[in-house]
């Protein structure tokens, strides 16, 4: 674009600009921006209480000290001051976080407290003079520690796991499957096992795994502070096989024959475990005693064991028919 066509298109811009309509509509922004900015100086020349977060950590910590908590914690303080000091608070550099020597308040009984008068008093530092601290959420800043005492603890999923249909859970397994805790004796010596955050899951039916933290206890560290939790579903299947019958508690010089010799026992069990299962696996029994007791042409036959996995076992029949054989 030449000079000659720039100039043109400014003298354009500026007569619009400045062409009576417009030039009253420039004086109208102008008194509108006027009117706010005094009203916004009377807004914040007025008095708020606001809440405000003060970071707080600890500094200078020993090397053969475990820390159990946080090393920095955030404390919420709810300040009365008029709106420009607030507003320093909350979008200027007024704020930093406030250091703590560990040293200053480390007890022998591997807790550091600083009261609220004396964490309110540090505070008061950072503020201006005209703001009045109206409360404090926590009311004291509290740190735990040992000397390296630990134990190792196995994993437990809390939670609610529900399979889809045809579905049960196969497995659960984590990794690791025990962390490392570091806490005071007495919460080492209470503490049996270490319990995950809650993990809920409806309708499953494919393997899910999950990175999920461990339940907070107050004083207590873990490392890691995360597992790796799989959780297996498996497909249901029913199926069939032929048990023997047993005689228990039968007498020296006999012998119990039943017909027929062996029973159908359905079951349901997971796809995957299906080729583990075998008929010796089973027990099916006829109990002499009872045979004694109330003799009858028939003898009930009771299912005494099936092998782990298999569920809803059942017999095709309740009684057979049986012989007594002397040897």
């Amino acid at each position: 674009m030449s000079e000659t066509g720039f100039v043109h298109i400014l003298k354009l811009v500026r007569n619009f600009l400045f062409s009576w309509m417009n030039r009253e509509f420039l004086i109208f922004l102008f008194f509108l921006f006027l009117s706010g900015a005094f009203w916004l100086l009377m807004a914040l020349n007025e008095t708020y209480e606001k809440e405000i977060e003060i970071p707080v950590q600890l500094v200078e910590i020993p090397k053969n000290v475990v820390l159990t908590s946080d090393t920095t914690t955030i404390v919420r303080v709810t300040v009365r001051d008029k709106g420009f000091s607030l507003l320093a608070y909350l979008y200027g550099n007024k704020i930093n976080p406030i250091s703590v020597k560990f040293k200053n308040y480390a007890k022998k009984t591997g807790v550091g407290v600083i009261p609220q008068a004396e964490l309110q008093k540090i505070m008061s530092r950072q503020l201006f003079s005209s703001s009045a601290i109206l409360s404090m959420k926590p009311d004291k800043y509290e740190y735990f520690f040992n000397y390296g005492l630990k134990k190792r603890m196995p994993v437990r999923l809390i939670g609610k796991i529900i399979p889809g249909q045809s579905y049960y859970l196969s497995k659960i397994t984590f990794s690791p499957d025990s962390v490392d805790i570091y806490a005071s004796r007495e919460m080492l010596d209470s503490i049996k096992h270490v319990n995950t955050e809650p993990l809920n899951i409806r309708n499953l039916t494919d393997t899910v795994i999950k990175d999920v933290a461990l339940y907070r206890i107050k004083g207590v560290k873990y490392v890691p502070e995360k597992v790796k939790v799989s959780i297996c579903p498996d497909i249901l299947t029913e199926e069939k096989c032929e048990v023997p019958i047993e005689a228990v508690n039968m007498p020296e010089g006999k012998i119990l024959r039943t017909f027929p010799s062996r029973v159908t026992v359905t079951f349901t069990v997971g796809a995957s475990l299906f080729r583990t299962i075998s008929p010796e696996r089973f027990k099916v029994v006829v109990d002499y005693n009872e045979l004694m007791a109330e003799p009858s042409d028939k003898c009930n036959i009771y299912l005494r064991s099936v092998p782990h996995g298999v569920r809803n076992a059942r017999l095709s029949v309740a009684q057979v028919d049986y012989l007594i054989e002397e040897q």
